[in-house]
């Protein structure tokens, strides 16, 4: 009877891990201080070293991120893309991401510069703006992401921009677990 209820209880638990992996998570809060964290959280159903592979390579970034990706792997590197294939990453309307700072296959920090698609009084103010995203070992074959955005204004129009990033986050990361489905 006892082997039958660790089966039963070992088979629920891999099958909320399965589950649970293609959940993404809205977690965002504020902090003591009252500043906004977006927070986005999922569970990739692959290894910690292809999870990290899935943000840090252009043949990876391509399949899930923007057509157009790449990517300098460096602390001062940066992420490059477009969603234009008519375009080229040398265009305008191409998004840089500096890379403020990495710790391979733990954390990815970027620096996020807002484009003329903002409102400039935004856009002269997000100097604090970036992106942390840290992959944590869950065990052999799944890794959780947590995307945290911080540094964000107050004001209306940096709540326009902070709902913008809410739903352009949760599509992106959608985009990337349809991969895995």
């Amino acid at each position: 009877m006892i082997m039958k209820k660790n089966i039963i209880s070992l088979l629920l638990v891999l099958l909320a891990l399965h589950s649970n992996s293609q959940a993404l998570k809205n977690t965002s809060y504020k902090t003591v201080g009252g500043e906004k964290v977006l927070r986005i959280e999922f569970t990739l159903p692959v290894d910690l070293a292809t999870a990290w592979k899935v943000f840090t390579t252009d043949a990876e970034l391509k399949k899930w991120i923007a057509p157009l990706a790449h990517i300098e792997l460096r602390s001062g590197g940066f992420i490059i893309t477009n969603y234009d294939t008519t375009k080229t990453l040398a265009d305008s309307s191409s998004i840089k991401l500096p890379i403020t700072s990495f710790i391979e296959n733990e954390l990815l920090v970027l620096k996020v510069i807002l484009n003329n698609n903002f409102k400039e009084s935004v856009r002269a103010s997000d100097e604090n703006l970036q992106e942390v995203i840290q992959f944590k070992k869950i065990d052999a074959q799944h890794t959780q992401i947590i995307s945290s955005m911080i540094g964000w204004g107050s004001s209306a129009q940096w709540d326009t921009t902070y709902q913008f990033f809410v739903r352009g986050n949760e599509y992106t990361y959608k985009e990337l677990l349809k991969l895995y489905k």
